[in-house]
């Protein structure tokens, strides 16, 4: 079974253009899997929504929501640090990782990728 680790830029691009990537990843992953996010995600999001306002702080509160009603599983980390370090530093060659973070992207370079496309639809890079 693959894990997918959802980044936080992800969560909030999808709540942003109402992308229900559940149902997304559903569609283009024809293979057992379980989605993730490192649990200092769930800061990150309340981070953001404390010390911003407007719509980014509708997306961030959206897309909390959306992974608490939907029960995602959390890799339990024990340091404090960034959300991007937590994620490369606990990714494997068998995981996937959804991101829209262009420096994130780069860093993982042989680990296949779920991007948002044309604010639509999901995509699976290989």
């Amino acid at each position: 079974m693959k894990r997918i680790i959802l980044d936080t830029d992800f969560l909030i691009h999808c709540a942003e253009n109402k992308v229900d990537y559940v149902e997304e990843i559903r569609r283009i992953c024809n293979f057992s899997y379980q989605l993730f996010i490192i649990d200092r995600t769930i800061d990150e999001l309340d981070y953001i929504i404390e010390n911003n306002r407007g719509v980014i702080v509708f997306n961030a509160k959206l897309a909390k929501l959306i992974v608490t009603k939907k029960g995602i599983e959390k890799i339990k980390t024990e340091e404090n640090k960034t959300v991007d370090t937590l994620i490369l530093a606990n990714v494997t060659k068998d995981d996937i990782v959804a991101t829209m973070d262009a420096g994130l992207k780069r860093k993982l370079k042989g680990i296949p990728l779920i991007v948002l496309r044309k604010k639509q639809f999901l995509v699976l890079m290989e």
